[in-house]
């Protein structure tokens, strides 16, 4: 006990500050005896396991040796992380480890004993060794060992199970197999692989881990038929949108739930497995790639800028305060008249980035005397103007509604960001601005017209000339000693973003169909031919945030989102990849055109042209000239019959204003 006692508080000494667990004491423990009774047992076996036929000589040498050589074992152990690995992961590592240090401390062994004149037999030191590395390595292993004895007991069993899933890969490549052997391996998994998928047709008829590669993508609806399968998990991470796309558009040409392995970066982490398959999303489905952004630009142009975003706690909102807070703001305002929304995304953003610079404010951009408080107190160098009624058929029972805010909150908050200094104004449109027929697209277009006007009258030198037009609420004007210092030097530059649906965004479709599928149906769709753009949150962020970097002024930055979408294709796929059939367990239910809703929409009016960028997907479109002056003129009196809520005279007004406007 006494040798045991000091060579532990020679190990704690060279632990030195190690956390040192109770399962390290016992591994420890267990070494010290592990690797003495190793070459003592050698010792034994040269003799015949006579110990009285032992030699004194050698008897002596060992004992000399054993503390010299246990705790330099010990501390190349420790040097060496053989009590830092989680041992039920043993890999290949741990292995090469477990060799290593055998090799050097048996290299040890041999090297002092015959330098310090301890002349050991031969046996001994080979035997010795190799019963030290099976000894070390047995410890360690064991656990890992077992756990591999109940997988191959679970692998025995798994051609016997009686699964509700019946499952087809699709990959054979190393994320296929890991998730194969995954399926395998967990009793819990409820499901089991029939028949696997690959377009190498090298692979063809061959089988991994017992499971036959049938064929190609070609060939998928026929297996799916053979083998009758119900879900089918799609592992190929590395392929090209436009493969996934193929594959994906023939899988749902069948009724299988849907499973996707999303990318790379699961497979270089490691973190291939069931549990990290995700539902088939919409995404994944439209036709085109995504839009790949240079962000560097971006990020450079608002770092350490002070950033205001309007509408901050909507979906694009709130996106773009993500996004501008993970590249060092020197302050990010967001600004909102839904509170809730509002506190959601400031809660988010100040869990995740501790040391932002951030103020949440609550306030309506129809409020002329609280936008002059925000720009006059904070001085926002970017403003991205996403605040908005964005719901057609409410905003055509609420006519007035639209203009208030739409049109003129987006008057007040660009007149406001003009006389203070602010460097670029960012205006989020829609592609419902281009030939509106209804007043959700018609009060866009007037925030686009707004745009244009703020920035022909900068540039021609009289921007004093632009009327700051007033609601009846008792608000003053900020300039208030009328000198109009104010318009000296406006630098600021005034762009539009145009842009179709976005996928997941509140109030958008594809929410609402899960919610309808969710409750059994029916899904509910306009017309059987209606057809919209669709681009991804991300994207419409990076659409909006490149903007700010391109813009000199007066532009409609427009996106070229590829092809346009089938509703009713959108829902059939939506109520497959939720494993459900459509007409038999979810109905689609045609419920006609609402009012103001166009079967198509458009991203350019017929008048406008369009320049390239450094993008090829984002093009600029030329604006339709118009009379700035006169529209200004209008524009108040529109306000007027707006707040007096003159529905009829202001669509006749709103008509006159936007000459592409036809309601229907």
């Amino acid at each position: 006990m006494g040798f045991t006692n000091r060579i532990i508080n020679k190990m704690k000494d060279a632990l030195q500050g190690e956390k040192v667990s109770r399962i390290t004491i016992i591994l420890v423990v267990y070494d010290i005896l592990a690797v003495n009774a190793s070459y003592f047992f050698a010792l034994l076996l040269r003799f015949d396991f006579i110990f009285s036929k032992i030699d004194q000589k050698f008897l002596d040498g060992f004992f000399w040796f054993a503390p010299i050589y246990t705790f330099v074992c010990i501390v190349l152990f420790i040097f060496l992380r053989l009590y830092r690995s989680v041992w039920r992961f043993a890999s290949y590592i741990e292995l090469e480890r477990v060799t290593i240090s055998s090799l050097i401390s048996s290299l040890f062994m041999v090297g002092t004993t015959i330098l310090w004149g301890i002349r050991m037999p031969i046996s001994y030191y080979i035997m010795g060794g190799i019963m030290q590395f099976v000894a070390i390595l047995s410890a360690r292993f064991a656990y890992r060992f077992v756990l591999l004895l109940r997988e191959g007991r679970g692998l025995r069993n798994y051609g016997k199970r009686k699964d509700d899933a019946r499952i087809m890969l699709i990959g054979a490549g190393a994320a296929g197999r890991r998730i194969l052997r995954d399926i395998k391996r967990s009793p819990d998994i409820n499901g089991r692989v029939m028949v696997i998928i690959d377009d190498n047709e090298d692979k063809w008829e061959h089988y991994i881990d017992g499971v036959l590669i049938a064929g190609g993508r070609d060939s998928i609806l026929e297996n799916v038929d053979k083998y009758n399968v119900n879900k089918i998990f799609l592992a190929i991470p590395s392929a090209s949108p436009q493969d996934r796309r193929d594959i994906l558009n023939i899988c749902q040409q069948t009724d299988c739930e849907l499973r996707n392995l999303p990318n790379m970066y699961q497979l270089l982490l490691g973190k291939v497995s069931v549990s990290a398959m995700k539902k088939v999303s919409v995404e994944d489905l439209l036709g085109r790639d995504p839009i790949r952004t240079d962000m560097r630009e971006v990020y450079e142009f608002v770092n350490n800028k002070v950033v205001l975003v309007t509408g901050g706690g909507g979906s694009i909102g709130s996106e773009l305060c993500r996004q501008i807070a993970a590249h060092g703001p020197k302050q990010l305002i967001i600004f909102d008249v839904y509170e809730n929304n509002a506190y959601e995304i400031q809660n988010e953003l100040r869990e995740n980035y501790i040391d932002l610079n951030l103020v949440t404010l609550i306030g309506s951009v129809r409020d002329s005397r609280k936008m002059y408080q925000v720009f006059e107190k904070y001085h926002p160098d970017i403003v991205y103007h996403a605040a908005a009624h964005k719901h057609v058929p409410l905003m055509e029972d609420s006519p007035c509604e639209a203009i208030k805010n739409n049109a003129i909150g987006t008057y007040k908050t660009a007149y406001a960001a003009m006389t203070h200094g602010c460097k670029r104004f960012v205006l989020i449109s829609t592609d419902k601005a281009v030939n509106p027929t209804n007043v959700m697209g018609a009060s866009k277009r007037l925030c686009e017209m707004i745009i244009q006007s703020f920035d022909y009258m900068i540039k021609a030198g009289r921007a004093s000339e632009i009327p700051q037009i007033f609601t009846h609420l008792g608000e003053e004007n900020a300039d208030k000693d009328g000198t109009g210092s104010v318009f000296q030097n406006i630098e600021t530059q005034f762009v539009a973003v145009r842009f179709g649906n976005v996928l997941g965004s509140n109030g958008s479709v594809i929410p609402l169909f899960r919610k309808q599928i969710e409750k059994g149906g029916p899904v509910t769709v306009t017309h059987p031919d209606i057809i919209r753009y669709f681009m991804t949150i991300p994207e419409a962020v990076g659409l909006v945030m490149l903007a700010g970097t391109y813009a000199k002024g007066g532009e409609i930055f427009v996106l070229d989102m590829g092809s346009p979408v089938k509703i009713v294709d959108l829902a059939k796929n939506l109520i497959r990849q939720m494993g459900l059939k459509v007409d038999e367990d979810i109905k689609i239910q045609f419920t006609g055109l609402r009012p103001g809703e166009k079967l198509y929409e458009e991203k350019l009016m017929a008048e406008e042209g369009l320049k390239t960028t450094e993008n090829e997907l984002i093009h600029i479109g030329q604006p339709i000239p118009f009379d700035v002056d006169l529209f200004l003129k209008q524009l108040e009196s529109l306000m007027d019959l707006a707040y007096a809520n003159k529905e009829e005279k202001m669509i006749v007004k709103l008509k006159e204003m936007v000459s592409t406007y036809v309601s229907k």
